[in-house]
């Protein structure tokens, strides 16, 4: 085929299945480059990349030395399997690095090349551990609505979207979903602190279900897809004290969260909590090839290797390409004081948010921890009920057609997740695009069409 931009655009109408992407959609946005916070397409046209991919770009696009930390490894050693006692040098270099770097007690590291295999492999541990040890009756696991685990069985039958149920029925059996951290919809806890409410929530579910059949508790530290979600300080050390209570373990889904979007290595550091297993992908490579890590804590892992070993593997655990590319990643991040510009930068784009955003009808609340913020829409700001959805014209879409910022929408709300190394004058453009847009979003959902230039 021909390279053309029209006749790529067309190929990829004609041959690609993308994800989510309605039947009536005909627009493609091919890209072709990127550099630093920005991304070019195939017609030549600039984008100012505010979700970092997805939530994944922590050093942004087109860095030389990760390139170079590939072709190198290649050179030296493209794969080798790291089934039963085999390995190389760059997995074990990077596992070491991880356990530097995360909570203690999280001494051990299985590999896989994403978050969904993470999240299937964290469950099948949580269940296994506990057949180890004499329960094989745990084998409840405790999810959330509004959560987000991935597209393996496992973890499609965690999400608490129906989207994620609807035609792929029969999920994985035992699995329970609870009500979420969402301080801002105080209507969900019945004019009950949060905390509270979803603590005797929690007690009376696990009393319920009977704490000898429960496995695990699996959950993000702050929900991404459910529109950035960020619970009050005192939710997670008092869950975990419940769960620990019960012997329950707690697996936290950190696919997006970890890695200094939060301003920490990983969002456990930030709630100040430890969990017993840390599923972890996306920016551990700053998506430049795919990867995925496991932390597992010490307890966990004398269960899983002893005996015949855990029966469980994928083609690419452990491999040495993607391992070089993570290290790299992993000192450019630390080298660059990308955790504390993380900080930094987000509290500058929130506030930057805030001042273009805050008096818009339509805007409800902008919340942010690190680099990860959300703009929550509603039709006003006393009932707080959600923004309507006209799929045929969306605020992201208008967004990133009008102005070149890409945001991405995630349940009525505008979630960002720009690249650690954002600078001032890009946090500028995002705010200034988004309102351009949001100043025009009416109650009902309709965009009013820009007025023409007169110039």
């Amino acid at each position: 085929m021909t390279s053309t931009p029209d006749a790529l655009v067309a190929a990829d109408r004609a041959r690609i299945i993308h994800p989510y992407l309605p039947a009536s959609a005909e627009e493609r946005v091919v890209m072709t480059e990127g550099s630093g916070c920005r991304v070019t397409d195939v017609h030549g046209r600039s984008y100012l990349d505010a979700t970092g991919g997805l939530w994944l770009a922590q050093i942004g696009h087109g860095r030389a030395e990760v390139a170079q930390a590939a072709q190198e490894q290649m050179s030296r050693l493209e794969y080798f399997t790291s089934f039963w006692e085999f390995s190389n040098d760059r997995a074990v270099e990077l596992a070491c690095r991880l356990t530097e770097l995360g909570p203690d007690g999280l001494g051990h590291v299985y590999f896989t090349s994403g978050g969904s295999e993470g999240n299937e492999a964290a469950l099948k541990m949580a269940r296994y551990y506990h057949h180890r040890r004499g329960e094989p009756e745990r084998t409840w696991i405790l999810a959330r609505h509004k959560a987000y685990h991935g597209v393996g069985y496992g973890g499609s039958s965690a999400n608490g979207f129906p989207l994620y149920h609807e035609g792929f029925a029969p999920m994985v059996p035992h699995i329970s979903h609870l009500t979420p951290p969402w301080p801002y919809r105080s209507e969900l806890y019945g004019g009950e602190d949060p905390t509270d409410f979803l603590i005797r929530e929690l007690e009376e579910r696990i009393a319920e279900m009977g704490p000898g059949r429960i496995a695990a508790m699996l959950a993000e530290p702050i929900m991404g897809v459910g529109g950035m979600l960020v619970p009050p300080d005192d939710y997670w050390p008092r869950v975990r004290e419940v769960l620990d209570r019960h012997g329950i373990l707690l697996i936290f889904d950190e696919v997006v969260t970890a890695y200094g979007r939060t301003g920490s290595w990983f969002a456990a550091q930030h709630f100040g909590v430890t969990p017993d297993i840390i599923v972890t992908a996306k920016g551990l490579t700053s998506g430049y090839i795919p990867l995925g890590a496991l932390l597992v804590g010490d307890h966990v892992a004398e269960q899983l290797t002893a005996g015949d070993g855990f029966p469980m593997g994928y083609t690419y655990n452990g491999h040495p390409v993607a391992a070089a590319v993570a290290l790299e990643n992993l000192r450019i991040i630390e080298r660059e004081g990308l955790l504390a510009r993380a900080v930094e930068a987000g509290a500058g784009l929130h506030a930057g948010l805030e001042a273009a955003l805050g008096d818009l009808p339509v805007v409800g609340e902008i919340r942010s921890v690190g680099m990860m913020l959300a703009v929550e829409l509603v039709t006003d700001k006393e009932s707080r009920t959600p923004l309507p959805v006209r799929p045929e014209r969306m605020p992201h879409d208008v967004i990133r057609r009008e102005t070149g910022v890409i945001v991405r929408d995630a349940a009525h709300s505008l979630v960002l997740s720009p690249p650690l190394i954002l600078d001032p004058a890009e946090a500028k453009e995002i705010a200034a695009g988004m309102r351009t847009v949001l100043e025009r979003t009416r109650a009902d959902g309709e965009i009013v069409e820009a007025a023409a230039s007169t110039a």
